[in-house]
């Protein structure tokens, strides 16, 4: 088993989610998320994710370049058979590309936050998949312009 640890900074405390509103969708078990930003002309989608301590969200593929920030906690990211790849804490910046392996991702022994920046974004974000890899939905470009519309009315 090959498993990623990134080092990062000291563990750092800012109390800044207890401001921040939280939203949730039905069928995504152990994820909140409150969309900071949709920009369509610079095709972008900002969003800050709550993940459950200690679950697994759906599984998934990226279908637009990304960028995470680890904010508190541990970011966990597991193989589509549910094993552990990599840990990302507090501070952990990475950069991904779209089109990578399906995984699912989760907190570790306490709830996590993180920034996620989707750039080049086409129409689909995130394909939603089965255990057996296949689609069955999707959230794209104009799911996040309504739920970010949503949130701010």
């Amino acid at each position: 088993m090959t498993m990623n640890i990134l080092h990062a900074t000291p563990k750092i405390s800012v109390p800044f989610h207890e401001h921040i509103k939280w939203y949730t969708l039905d069928g995504f078990p152990h994820i909140a998320y409150h969309i900071c930003a949709v920009d369509e002309a610079a095709r972008i989608v900002d969003i800050l994710f709550k993940f459950d301590a200690n679950s697994q969200i759906v599984l998934h593929r990226h279908k637009a370049d990304y960028i995470t920030l680890t904010l508190s906690g541990e970011l966990r990211i597991y193989n589509a058979n549910g094993e552990l790849k990599e840990i990302r804490p507090t501070g952990a910046y990475v950069v991904g590309k779209a089109d990578g392996e399906p995984h699912r991702e989760g907190g570790g022994d306490e709830d996590v936050i993180a920034f996620f920046s989707n750039r080049n974004v086409g129409d689909v974000i995130y394909e939603i998949l089965d255990d057996n890899l296949n689609p069955v939905g999707m959230l794209g470009m104009e799911e996040f312009k309504a739920l970010h519309a949503a949130q701010s009315a």
